[in-house]
């Protein structure tokens, strides 16, 4: 009788990782089961056993996602001594992280499932919440700023986190779309570049 439920090598971690790879591939509504179960080497009796079923596996792949490519790119904005510099880290380390390896990556948050009729309504507004949240952060962290007297207080704190939040989002289209980290670095350069300009 075949075995049912995930086999007893089942690793996890290593099957988190290969389907994050397809989700960021394919996105959300273009990633098979069949794209799935390959690539993580699991049966669908596994994989459905292992994470209960397709929205369940890109929740924990994106979790897996933001605790290991994600990492270090939002976490240092509440650190850094200043918002200037933590605004100017966020460009910088996006730049960097989007073009770590040999193809076009960009950001799976960013690309995962943008479209407004997206297979799950479920995952596309999780993505969509995890966006808005990059906005709230660098929102507070200007709020931050006009407190700490860094930015005067008559700054539109709001616009500015939305405007650095696109740049942000579109360096994960560009990257994408294949452009080189020096390219990525340089609308980092010039979207730091119109700093005072938006908080004065």
């Amino acid at each position: 009788m075949a075995q049912r439920g995930r086999p007893r090598s089942f690793d996890r971690t290593a099957a988190l990782r290969q389907a994050m790879e397809v989700f960021w591939q394919k996105g959300y509504d273009n990633a098979s089961m069949a794209d799935l179960t390959a690539a993580m080497g699991l049966n669908p009796p596994s994989l459905y056993a292992a994470f209960g079923s397709k929205e369940g596996l890109f929740r924990e792949a994106v979790a897996f996602y933001a605790e290991t490519e994600g990492k270090g790119i939002w976490e240092e904005i509440a650190k850094a001594p200043t918002a200037r510099e933590a605004v100017a880290h966020l460009l910088e380390a996006t730049a960097l992280a989007y073009t770590s390896g040999p193809e076009p990556r960009g950001c799976l948050i960013v690309l995962g499932a943008p479209q407004p009729e997206c297979a799950s309504p479920a995952i596309r507004d999780d993505l969509k919440k995890r966006r808005l949240d990059g906005v709230r952060i660098l929102e507070e962290r200007l709020e931050r700023a006009v407190t700490d007297g860094e930015i005067p207080n008559h700054a539109d704190c709001a616009a500015i986190a939305n405007f650095y939040a696109t740049v942000q989002h579109g360096l994960s289209i560009r990257a994408r779309d294949g452009a080189s980290r020096e390219t990525l670095l340089s609308v980092a350069g010039c979207a730091m570049a119109a700093w005072d300009k938006l908080t004065t």
